[in-house]
């Protein structure tokens, strides 16, 4: 995109976009809030700032890719897409009704301006880098940036994928960790420790980063450096905050899923509210 760097102005978008969010889980009465509000900073800023996408036109053949890996936390996705013009606002109080195109998974063939259908954790980052080979093979210059949670790194297949994304010298994928080091059955360390993230990656081919997952500066840095064609795959490993954004909710795991209840509802807006004005 061709928009200058705000980082003041992705802040108060973000905020709106968690306010989003954590209505339509509350109308949904179900969802995760937790990895959506840590993972959505870096997709604002890839849908406001880096991506190179035309919602008018959303199956442009030379568009960037955005494939959210950890499929579950939806609704962040659900948000920007709305916000970026995709489909109307009032789509998203529909999430999860059984004729809604925004299902609980991201579903490629219902929601549009979705990349692609995930939620068997592991399986988008292999289809992302699928996508990137296919961009190699066919002379394309997209770029694919696919964002994964930190547990769902404990799985297999995210290793056979990177393993074939330097294989191949995918230069044109990115690979975004959103690392709140929460599971659903609580911290990632007590439960299968991946770290050190960073060292791994970088093991496997990549070109890895270690960032400050809320810090709009450093996202900024970070994306500019993946811009480089090196023959190498790209990661950034973003240390987030589950909750992101409501005190009550930062790095408790019980808020993984699950709605607020309506008191809560009206004073996470609120703090949301001053945040977004901030």
């Amino acid at each position: 995109m061709s928009t200058p760097f705000d980082p003041q102005c992705l802040r108060a978008t973000a905020a709106r976009l968690r306010s989003n969010i954590l209505k339509m889980i509350y109308l949904a009465g179900s969802g995760h809030a937790g990895g959506s509000f840590s993972a959505i900073d870096i997709i604002t800023y890839l849908y406001f700032r880096r991506m190179r996408i035309d919602p008018a036109r959303p199956g442009w053949e030379d568009r960037d890719r955005f494939v959210l890996s950890k499929g579950h936390c939806s609704p962040a996705l659900y948000a920007a897409l709305t916000a970026r013009g995709y489909f109307a606002e009032d789509v998203l109080w529909t999430l999860r009704d059984i004729e809604s195109p925004l299902q609980g998974h991201p579903d490629m063939t219902k929601t549009i301006g979705c990349d692609m259908t995930t939620g068997s954790l592991g399986q988008g980052f292999s289809c992302a880098v699928g996508i990137a080979l296919g961009g190699k093979v066919q002379g394309k210059d997209f770029r694919v940036y696919a964002m994964l949670g930190d547990g769902e790194m404990q799985e297999g297949v995210v290793w056979e994928a990177a393993m074939a994304a330097s294989h191949y010298r995918l230069d044109n994928l990115i690979a975004i960790v959103d690392n709140n080091r929460l599971q659903t059955d609580g911290f990632t360390a007590e439960i299968m420790n991946v770290e050190p993230l960073d060292e791994r990656l970088r093991a496997f081919g990549f070109d890895a980063q270690r960032i400050d997952g809320h810090d709009f500066h450093a996202i900024h840095q970070a994306f500019e450096r993946c811009m480089r064609r090196e023959g190498r795959p790209h990661a950034i490993v973003a240390d987030t905050i589950k909750g992101k954004g409501v005190a009550e909710m930062e790095n408790n795991p019980d808020w993984h899923a699950g709605p607020p209840k309506a008191e809560q509802l009206e004073r996470f807006l609120a703090e949301l509210n001053r945040e977004g004005a901030a």
